[in-house]
């Protein structure tokens, strides 16, 4: 599994956002902060205000913060938000693409792997990423 640019600015966003519980923060000083080109993080913010995990303030002084608390957001969250779920390979998602999988021995290890990938995503909260960046 190789994430994208894309989630990998998300990523990077969610965690700013994440040490700043309340406030507004504008994608300017995001973009900057973060060193994501402000255009591409401004599509970036879009998709996950549509998804219901950033919250769009409109109006002078607006910006964006997190609808949750970073205890309750998980790196599955974002990632999953920009690429969908992760995959090892396509018969993880529907072992019906595969003609293949009735007979395939590496095929459980697939589906092991990612379940293992998956769990360990959901476990970890950005909470932990914000303490982390506070004792630095």
């Amino acid at each position: 599994m190789q994430i994208t640019r894309e989630t990998d600015y998300a990523l990077r966003s969610v965690q700013y956002l994440a040490q700043r519980p309340g406030e507004v923060c504008m994608v300017d000083k995001i973009a900057a902060e973060t060193e994501v080109p402000k255009s591409f993080l401004a599509k970036i913010i879009q998709k996950l205000t549509r998804a219901g995990l950033v919250e769009s303030h409109r109006g002078a002084g607006g910006g964006y913060t997190l609808r949750r608390p970073a205890a309750e957001i998980s790196l599955y969250d974002v990632i999953e938000i920009i690429e969908g779920p992760p995959l090892m390979n396509t018969c993880t998602a529907d072992a019906r693409r595969c003609g293949r999988v009735d007979h395939c021995v590496i095929h459980p290890v697939w589906v092991s792997l990612r379940r293992e990938v998956e769990a360990l995503l959901k476990a970890r909260k950005f909470s932990e990423f914000v303490a982390d960046k506070k004792d630095q």
